[in-house]
């Protein structure tokens, strides 16, 4: 087996989170021994500025600054690409794709990818997130571009979605967190969505193990399977950029 690529991690948004996507790479990869695994940096920075602060109540710092100083560093230190276990924090990929030469493997689009491939053309997907997505619309503009249609949960719904998110970043989930995204993704369904994202990496927390229901997608593992893909694939000119969800 080639030796895998190694790839660096911009964590810490949240901690739990971070750890969450290397324990589900560690059990996506089909390892003979330790060294068929794949080689990380981790610059697990919980002191990333609040995405919720910054871009739904507008009191905190912009988080870009913060981010792009992640992803130089870890190019510096070696890394041959990027990936981010934070929906919201995509928000700010052009920046870091502007900072950089490696790629990024853009957790936003593999999803949306994995989302056609299970709904279809023409359908509609909803958004388990937390409300900066729906500000920010990294989810919307996505899915459009691939004909499909966005659609998040009701006020009430989305309001419970993000109280749980703050509760799991503090106290960890409970099943007062599983309940709110049930209520989410029935909201969604009731509109109309043939399959869901769960697109904050909080909420995947929620979905271990995963919920019973309707089709969900967890983008933290869309985003795993598009780190395996880059850090697998034999050493070429164009990197598999394309093929892992990649961009420069």
């Amino acid at each position: 087996m080639t030796a895998p690529r190694r790839i660096g991690i911009l964590g810490g948004m949240g901690p739990e989170a971070t750890v969450l996507l290397m324990q589900r790479l560690i059990r996506a990869v089909p390892a003979r021994d330790d060294g068929d695994h794949i080689p990380l940096f981790v610059d697990m920075n919980p002191q990333v500025p609040s995405r919720i602060a910054a871009l739904i109540e507008g009191t905190g710092p912009s988080p870009e600054p913060v981010l792009v100083a992640m992803a130089r560093g870890l190019q510096q230190a070696g890394a041959m690409a990027l990936a981010m276990p934070c929906n919201t924090a995509h928000h700010y990929a052009p920046a870091i794709r502007r900072a950089v030469t490696i790629p990024l493997i853009d957790m936003i689009e593999l999803s949306v990818d994995a989302a056609l491939r299970a709904a279809g053309p023409g359908a509609t997907v909803g958004i388990l997130a937390s409300p900066a997505v729906r500000l920010t619309g990294v989810f919307d503009a996505a899915l459009a571009a691939r004909g499909l249609h966005a659609v998040h949960p009701d006020p009430q719904a989305q309001d419970g979605l993000l109280q749980a998110i703050r509760a799991i970043k503090r106290a960890g989930v409970t099943d007062t967190e599983r309940q709110a995204l049930d209520a989410a993704r029935a909201s969604v369904e009731r509109s109309g969505a043939r399959v869901s994202l769960v697109a904050c990496t909080e909420l995947s927390l929620a979905m271990e193990p995963a919920p019973p229901g309707g089709p969900l997608i967890d983008t933290l593992d869309a985003l795993v399977g598009g780190i395996v893909a880059f850090a697998l694939a034999p050493a070429s000119p164009s990197s598999h950029a394309s093929d892992a969800g990649c961009e420069v």
